[in-house]
């Protein structure tokens, strides 16, 4: 096939995609929608059931976690740092990333890093990360700290957490305290 055959080719081509645009935008032009003042058809809805449908559901907050924590495995929990290296570091002044650094965490107040730039639901969060907090944040980061940035669905296993929290516990020059 020559090349004056495959230029006639390409030109019905470019000459019909106008003339498709050239037809939609003249069809819009000629037959404009008026938008309606109220639906056509209205749905009849009960109270009640919009009700239910907004309320939040009530988190099922996983047991207490200090029982386990006596015999947690730190070596356990650093095998699950693995899916947290992405966006976060847990050495002893290790650099921020996405996530801040996890070193010394446990019994620190929320958002503690200066100059990490915490969600503001995070920032504005009151407490420290107790081994329950913690816990808890694992367990659902976006229930425990609803507006947080943190894209992760949390956490399931009691074991794994406790295990993830042992090891965090390990990371600091003098270890927390057990709780009783």
């Amino acid at each position: 096939m020559s090349t004056f055959e495959l230029n006639k080719i390409a030109a019905g081509i470019l000459l019909g995609a106008l003339l498709f645009m050239v037809t939609g935008t003249l069809g819009h032009m000629l037959v404009a929608p008026k938008p309606l003042q109220e639906n056509a058809y209205k749905v009849e809805v009960a109270e009640e059931a919009n009700a239910t449908a907004a309320a939040p559901q009530e988190v099922q907050w996983p047991e207490p976690i200090a029982p386990l924590l006596a015999s947690a495995d730190a070596a356990a929990g650093e095998a699950l740092t693995r899916r947290c290296t992405a966006c976060h570091t847990f050495d002893k002044g290790g650099p921020n990333r996405v996530g801040p650094n996890l070193y010394g965490i446990v019994n620190t107040s929320k958002a503690h890093l200066e100059g990490f730039a915490y969600s503001t639901a995070m920032a504005e969060a009151e407490g420290e990360w107790t081994y329950e907090n913690l816990s808890r944040f694992l367990f659902s980061p976006r229930d425990y700290v609803p507006g947080t940035k943190m894209n992760y669905a949390g956490l399931r296993s009691d074991k794994d957490r406790a295990n993830l929290i042992a090891y965090l516990r390990s990371l600091a020059d003098s270890p927390a305290p057990l709780p009783q």
